[in-house]
């Protein structure tokens, strides 16, 4: 059982994966929009990431015996820029959610709730890999500026990515 401190907490962020899953979503759309279909796919399967993301805290809230509840979701923009720009902002997001994640962290040992602790620990290692691939990609693009070839060879690397699913335990 968690406290309705920690429960409050835990689907405010619910709000926040489901914020980030319609987010790359719209990501997705602008840019087969904009003719990048690997960066196309790239948004595409990150938003089933963070839809994953989401299930993981409905279930995790569900399993502790609290009501998983869905609050309002704002629209995410409709166009984004360049490609560098949409990468900039999905660094800029994806630092947001690391810090809501630390910030549940911080509830959770405040809360002596040493099993949601343990639940978001997973959390906390993904940011830093979310972070990481976001600031990779970006240097890439930084490299190339604004030379087409170099953004068309970035975009097909980006078409490579695909969803794995997290293994059944660490669901």
């Amino acid at each position: 059982m968690i406290t309705k401190k920690m429960a409050q907490a835990l689907n405010s962020q619910l709000d926040k994966e489901l914020y980030s899953a319609y987010l790359y979503l719209a990501m997705s759309s602008f840019a087969t929009y904009k003719g990048l279909k690997g960066s196309a796919n790239w948004f595409m399967v990150q938003y089933q990431e963070e839809m994953t993301h989401a299930m993981k805290f409905y279930d995790y809230i569900l399993s502790q015996g609290e009501h998983a509840q869905l609050g309002s979701i704002a629209a995410p923009p409709a166009e984004f820029g360049s490609l560098l720009m949409m990468f900039e902002q999905t660094l800029e997001h994806e630092k947001f959610i690391t810090k809501s994640i630390n910030e549940l962290v911080e509830v959770a040992m405040s809360e002596k709730d040493h099993a949601t602790q343990i639940f978001l620990q997973w959390f906390v290692t993904e940011q830093i890999e979310e972070e990481g691939n976001d600031n990779e990609i970006i240097s890439k693009l930084q490299l190339v500026g604004d030379s087409g070839a170099g953004l068309l060879m970035i975009d097909a690397e980006l078409a490579t990515r695909i969803f794995t699913p997290p293994a059944a335990g660490q669901m």
